[in-house]
């Protein structure tokens, strides 16, 4: 068993950093806010390095079969003999590859941070808050209670509110900020009630206790969660959509999706910490966390994670096909990849060569870490030297920017599925997953991928190709790429884009903790290879040399370019739902009647409450005589009651 001690340090120095950052930073620390809040994360990702390679060389494995391990617990809440809210930390492969992922992706871009942030007035809160996300989210991913990560989850939401909105000067950074919290609130609110659903049917908030109790064939607890039901359907399923409920929102799957474009108002720094490795994955961890419950004892709502991650995927793809904004492209990009990882578990079943859509989804979720936190970081080094989220005002800058041009090409042709980057060996497992189980979703996968590489290399052609920068503008206003704390962190990654796929990860995680053999399967990559290279080769045609062809082939799609550039006007029915029906057939009758009734009935009891009191006011005058007086009235009438009565 590792020493917990070294486990708990990992959330904690992020968590010291946003105390000691959040409370000194400006006043004494300062310029040093960044150098203080980089080391410390630089001190969790060694040690999570150390418990990783621990766990998987050494502790971890049993008879052949990764165990899940309890190195500390704390009894924090105790509602009876078997219900609890403890405080704990578990390993097992999927956290431990969290811990790495998360630890790994916040300290580059910490370290990017310390050139693209510098000269910011909120310099010290701003590494205050990105270590209160790290903080959150590792406390997350090592959570042994369903409530203790429900804990957490509210604090990722917190946090990703206060970077959304770190420039809150500026109206639309505060609109996305609230915007992203109130749409997972949503989400989160079926989250609590799922939580509530299972922990009453199996007894205990424990995730190892609920998932043995409801996926133990004849227990009590599973019998009376299955034949439990509401509008035909078991409470088990309920309990389990609900759960994923929770994950759409917080992964921006349809039609939850809404809050993830929007976010790119934060610096650009935290769009690569929210949307590669740690928020927007947060979903895809819960689901996975719970997937035996799911598989065994709720195939209908794995059903539902399938299919809503393989629209959600297909939907965001054809979206980012027509966005302008590199930061939005990159932003539906991520959804459409969360997709896949969603549909790769959705796909999958529990243990054997049935759960590689599991292990693939993980995979996927692992490599992608790499190449998106490398987009967004490149996508940065952009935008600090154009000033610009625009791609008209690109092109050309391969030539000003050579290492953000290798960096960036790197991730796409990952993304892109082109072998032998990582994507491409994630992706291909997660399609021979949806073959094997689901055709459908896997044609709808095989588009989406083929669709994935048009745009990413649209995007990657009009940055870097497309025109000569000097043309459109006066080279002496830009500056080079930011030194080495820009291009060390693109490099770093772009090493990890590429090396990342050659993991043999069916051998440290699959659905039931034994060892998944994955290939390459060459006969199978023909198909979604050719569609990634016919993807790019259409890209490079329309968007290599500037031409008007990319606008007549808009022209002429029309009314569905207009519909997919308007991102499908889900926003405008969400807002004509909420102000035209919700405000005028519930928020206004609702506030008359609080403004009517219950103010009218509280001020009616405080007026008629004033009149008798004026009444009666008199009564207490403080003259002895009138008290007397009083008092003989009072004590004839009382003599005459006993008297005559």
């Amino acid at each position: 068993m590792p020493n917990a001690i070294y486990i708990a340090l990992i959330p904690l120095l992020p968590l010291a950093g946003f105390l000691l950052l959040g409370l000194f930073g400006r006043r004494i620390f300062k310029n040093n806010s960044g150098v203080i809040g980089t080391l410390l994360m630089m001190c969790a990702t060694i040690i999570s390095l150390y418990v990783a390679y621990g766990y998987f060389f050494e502790y971890g494995k049993v008879n052949g079969v990764y165990q899940k391990l309890i190195p500390f617990k704390y009894a924090w809440l105790v509602f009876s003999k078997d219900l609890s809210i403890d405080m704990g930390i578990t390993l097992d492969p999927i956290s431990v590859m969290m811990l790495v992922v998360v630890t790994f992706i916040s300290l580059m871009v910490h370290v990017f941070s310390l050139a693209y942030m510098k000269g910011e007035e909120r310099f010290s809160t701003f590494y205050a808050f990105l270590s209160l996300f790290t903080f959150s989210m590792l406390g997350l991913v090592i959570s042994s209670n369903i409530f203790q990560i429900y804990i957490f989850w509210e604090l990722v939401g917190v946090s990703s509110f206060l970077l959304i909105g770190y420039y809150y000067d500026r109206p639309s950074a505060v609109a996305a900020s609230k915007k992203a919290f109130i749409v997972t609130r949503f989400a989160d609110l079926g989250f609590l009630i799922g939580i509530l659903v299972l922990s009453f049917y199996s007894g205990t908030l424990d995730f190892n206790e609920l998932i043995s109790r409801l996926t133990a064939p004849g227990s009590d607890q599973l019998k009376a969660a299955v034949t439990s039901s509401f509008m035909g359907i078991s409470a088990i399923t309920w309990g389990t959509f609900l759960i994923f409920i929770g994950g759409a929102g917080k992964s921006a799957m349809f039609p939850l999706h809404v809050w993830l474009p929007d976010a790119m108002e934060g610096p650009t720094p935290v769009s690569a910490l929210i949307h590669a490795a740690t928020m927007v994955v947060a979903g895809v961890y819960l689901v996975a966390r719970l997937f035996p419950v799911f598989a065994m004892a709720a195939p209908d709502s794995l059903q539902i994670v399938a299919y809503v991650g393989a629209v959600s995927a297909l939907l965001a793809a054809v979206i980012a096909c027509t966005q302008t904004d590199i930061k939005r492209v990159l932003a539906y990009s991520t959804m459409s990849q969360i997709g896949y990882m969603m549909f790769a578990l959705g796909v999958a079943k529990y243990g054997g060569e049935n759960g590689l859509g599991y292990t693939a989804s993980m995979f996927h979720l692992f490599t992608h870490a790499m190449f998106k936190a490398l987009l967004f970081l490149c996508a940065g080094a952009v935008i600090h030297f154009v000033h610009s989220n625009e791609m008209a005002d690109m092109g050309g800058l391969r030539k000003k920017l050579p290492v953000t041009h290798i960096a960036f090409l790197i991730a796409c042709l990952s993304i892109a599925g082109i072998p032998p980057f990582s994507g491409f060996f994630s992706k291909e497992e997660i399609l021979l997953a949806a073959w094997q189980q689901n055709r459908t979703i896997y044609w709808i996968g095989l588009i989406t991928s083929g669709m994935t590489a048009f745009y990413m290399f649209r995007l990657y052609f009009s940055i870097f190709w497309n025109r000569d920068f000097n043309d459109h503008h006066s080279a002496h206003n830009h500056h080079g790429e930011g030194g080495g704390l820009i291009t060390i962190p693109l490099i770093i990654l772009a090493i990890g884009s590429i090396v990342s796929g050659f993991i043999p990860f069916g051998n440290f995680v699959s659905s039931d903790g034994s060892r998944l053999a994955t290939g390459f399967h060459a006969s199978f990559s023909i198909m979604p290879v050719s569609i990634g290279v016919i993807g790019i080769l259409i890209a490079g045609w329309l968007y290599k040399k500037q031409s008007d062809k990319p606008d007549k082939i808009s022209s002429s799609l029309n009314g569905l370019y207009k519909t997919a550039y308007h991102k499908f006007y889900i926003d405008e029915i969400y807002l004509f739902i909420t102000k035209k029906i919700l405000f005028n057939l519930v928020g206004r009758p609702a506030a008359w009647f609080d403004r009517n009734v219950v103010d009218g009935l509280v001020n009616f009891t405080g007026n008629t409450t004033q009149v008798i009191s004026e009444k009666i006011k008199g009564i207490q005058s403080g003259k002895v005589q009138q008290y007397a007086i009083y008092f003989l009235i009072g004590a004839i009438g009382l003599a005459a009651l006993i008297i005559y009565w």
